[in-house]
């Protein structure tokens, strides 16, 4: 990321930190579930943040959202859960994990394929035995055959980086989420929620070294798409840092903004 979007990311997450806006009831929690809410709607859920905080605490479902869209919410509520009490741990991230957990993203909505390189399961979390494209008329991600020993490769040059890496580099321990969120989907492993499943290991690791997660809400979706796009094609990942950089950056903005004249003296005490 740029100098300047480094100031600034590490000058807001420190107002944030000395206003103690994650100390307030729930806030984490409630946080998560916007994190999630946001990271589904991007892959087409209309649940709102307060259904999913329903569906989550209570288990209380809408009648106008599919049960579809309903369990995508509760399949990626379950990979957090599991993957937040994981990361902690500090084990090596390895291929077979990255099943596991796109697995636990894919649980109810995964579909069973029938391809000529042979059939999977995208509720197992199994790797694509197909070839897939970036959309309808968009190019092609590296053949499936490719996929397991990049995705080897993958895991080894993650450990070293989460091994290597300074804890105390708030602003390195963001862009090392962020590349790896922008190496996985590239590799795109799966044949549906790669999307889902990047931005989560992308949290995993912010949380893993404490950090406050990055949201990407569905606003932000033609800018993060984009990003995507123009860092592969002009093959550098630095346009991926600075989208997500910002993207935070205005999260953060938004978070103190609302507090503040939450807690302002124009507020009436009832």
């Amino acid at each position: 990321m740029t100098q300047e979007n480094r100031n600034i990311l590490l000058r807001l997450l420190q107002q944030h930190k000395e206003l103690g806006i994650s100390e307030q009831i729930d806030y984490q929690k409630f946080y998560l579930y916007s994190i999630i809410s946001h990271s589904t709607a991007i892959e087409g859920s209309t649940v709102t943040e307060v259904e999913a905080q329903l569906l989550f605490d209570e288990g209380i479902t809408s009648s106008k959202r599919t049960m579809m869209e309903q369990m995508m919410n509760l399949d990626l509520k379950a990979a957090y859960d599991y993957g937040i009490q994981w990361i902690k741990l500090h084990h090596d991230i390895t291929v077979d994990w990255l099943v596991l957990l796109a697995s636990k993203v894919m649980a109810r909505t995964g579909s069973e394929y029938h391809a000529a390189g042979g059939d999977f399961s995208a509720a197992k979390g199994e790797l694509r035995k197909l070839n897939v494209t970036a959309g309808l008329g968009g190019k092609s991600y590296m053949s499936y055959l490719k996929v397991p020993a990049r995705l080897a490769a993958f895991c080894e040059e993650l450990n070293r980086r989460r091994k290597a890496i300074d804890a105390n580099d708030i602003a390195a321990i963001y862009e090392l989420s962020f590349w790896a969120h922008f190496d996985l989907v590239t590799i795109h492993p799966w044949a549906d929620g790669n999307g889902r499943t990047c931005r989560l290991l992308m949290n995993l690791l912010q949380m893993e070294f404490d950090v406050l997660p990055t949201k990407v809400l569905k606003e932000d979706k033609a800018e993060y798409i984009q990003a995507l796009i123009d860092t592969r094609e002009q093959e550098d990942i630095n346009i991926f840092l600075d989208c997500m950089t910002r993207l935070h950056c205005q999260h953060l903005k938004v978070d103190i903004d609302h507090y503040i004249d939450s807690t302002s003296e124009k507020m009436v005490d009832k």
